[in-house]
């Protein structure tokens, strides 16, 4: 380092000498470059402050209220059901009998139930409050991939009409070689839209959270609402 506090040049521009402007910051008339350095700004400019700022109010709002809004949840004293226990077989819920099953309810921390004898419960979030019913589907190990798979690639054999408890129309198809494909092709359409099931009136196998169809039907007790036009 030389006497003017910065690095000599090296390499190919060592020879360079230095513009007008800079020997009179080098020189003793000018500013020197401590000074610049004193004068020049350190702290964050006004855009990156405010950006700052922001950022550290949703951490805080984040942290304070908990995911999702937690906090709010809580206090406002409702249950929290868990999640249904699923078997890994028939993709229901455990205990499913007669279309329905129970699933376990906590009520919020601080809470405190009174039952009609007049004993008090106080709740801090572990314990059972109630059993809360839900409905689930009667299934007798019919699955609804191989069904599929069944109807796509056996259809003119009537396999899948087989595998389904249709063993008349299995034979149907199997000796028409599919109605010709035209029965093959609409058996697969009706299979893969849940339309046609198994033949004792159980519910395909599928995955709890997959792809289940609802089919909904209008009687002479829908209420039927008219549309209205702008």
């Amino acid at each position: 380092i030389d006497g003017t506090g910065l690095y000599p040049l090296r390499g190919p521009f060592k020879n360079v000498s230095p513009l007008p402007f800079s020997l009179q910051l080098l020189g003793g008339g000018g500013m020197s470059v401590s000074k610049m350095a004193a004068a020049w700004p350190s702290g964050p400019s006004a855009p990156e402050a405010a950006t700052a700022r922001l950022l550290g109010v949703l951490w805080f709002v984040s942290v304070t209220t908990g995911p999702w809004g937690a906090v709010a949840t809580s206090a406002g004293g409702e249950e929290s059901p868990k999640y249904p226990k699923i078997n890994d077989a028939t993709q229901e819920p455990v205990n499913c009998t007669n279309y329905t099953a129970h699933v376990s309810c906590f009520p919020a921390p601080n809470i405190t139930c009174k039952d009609s004898s007049g004993n008090e419960t106080h709740f801090t979030g572990n314990e059972v409050g109630f059993f809360k019913p839900i409905s689930c589907r009667n299934v007798n190990g019919y699955s609804y991939k191989v069904a599929v798979a069944l109807s796509l690639f056996l259809g003119w054999l009537g396999a899948d009409r087989f595998y389904l408890g249709y063993p008349a129309l299995g034979l149907l198809k199997f000796c028409t070689v599919g109605f010709c494909g035209i029965g093959s092709l609409i058996d697969f359409i009706l299979i893969s839209m849940q339309i046609v099931g198994p033949s004792d009136g159980s519910s395909y196998i599928i995955d709890y959270y997959g792809t289940r169809l609802t089919r909904l039907s209008i009687t002479n007790e829908t209420y039927r609402k008219t549309q209205l036009y702008p």
